[in-house]
């Protein structure tokens, strides 16, 4: 990702974040803290007031009432590290030769993605419109694309009609993104017609793994997938809250805690 990107990316994360907790920001004391310009910051809360994000107002913005899901061009800014460090060790767990691999839609599952683009003998079935591009012309690997409509903030093809190609699918493995996990709630989302193609995919495949960084363990969204005791393994960082990793643990899944 172009720097200026990441940028923005990392702004937009924390604008929203502050917002989820204080109700509102203030312009002028952003762009203080982001060292950059009054005219950046108006530029950041017009694109985030285009996408119903937030509500702004003279000086600053404040909340609207929506449950706060980033687009993943601004996600793959949040906790970039532990992301990659999960991505590196769930393609560590991945058995050589042969493979079908399942990929869900998530900027950790595109990082994985990136890792696996030059391996030989590879499948891949994916809904990820990023993922499917990364890997569209890689020839040493086969890509499966699913149909469905265009979900705006995941890059996934949801729907009836990706659940139908999923359903005719075997898969090996299927590595799934998600915005939360927890003993209690399984895997959660933020979008139930995503949610339901997430699990039709889970159901189509022999194991799977889930790669979450520490900020997604113990926590429950709106949209279920599946209980945790469909999940294979877990791939998380060290940040992840340590009673969540253990609930999770006794339930029955491995839980594997890559140092960041």
């Amino acid at each position: 990702m172009p720097r200026s990107s990441l940028r923005r990316a990392e702004r937009v994360s924390a604008i929203l974040e502050r917002l989820a907790g204080d109700g509102s920001v203030d312009a002028g004391l952003l762009a203080d803290e982001f060292a950059v310009s009054a005219a950046t910051i108006r530029r950041d809360l017009q694109v985030l007031e285009d996408q119903k994000l937030l509500s702004r107002t003279h000086g600053g913005a404040v909340a609207v009432d929506v449950a706060y899901e980033l687009p993943v061009r601004y996600r793959a800014g949040q906790n970039r590290e532990a992301k990659a460090v999960v991505a590196r060790r769930a393609a560590a767990l991945l058995p050589k030769g042969p493979l079908t691999l399942g990929l869900s839609g998530g900027t950790t599952t595109h990082l994985l993605a990136r890792l696996l683009a030059e391996r030989v003998d590879l499948t891949v079935v994916t809904n990820a419109l990023n993922i499917a591009s990364e890997l569209a012309l890689r020839p040493r690997l086969k890509l499966v694309m699913t149909g469905g409509v265009s979900r705006t903030q995941s890059y996934e093809l949801v729907g009836p009609i990706a659940d139908r190609a999923l359903e005719g699918l075997n898969i090996q493995i299927a590595v799934i993104g998600v915005d939360g996990i927890s003993a209690r709630g399984g895997l959660t989302t933020h979008d139930e017609i995503e949610a339901h193609t997430n699990a039709c995919m889970i159901r189509r495949s022999d194991r799977v793994i889930v790669v979450a960084d520490g900020s997604k363990v113990g926590r429950v969204h709106l949209a279920a997938i599946c209980a945790i005791g469909d999940v294979s393994v877990l791939v998380t960082d060290e940040s992840a809250d340590a009673g969540g990793v253990e609930a999770i643990r006794r339930a029955g899944t491995e839980v594997v805690v890559a140092p960041l």
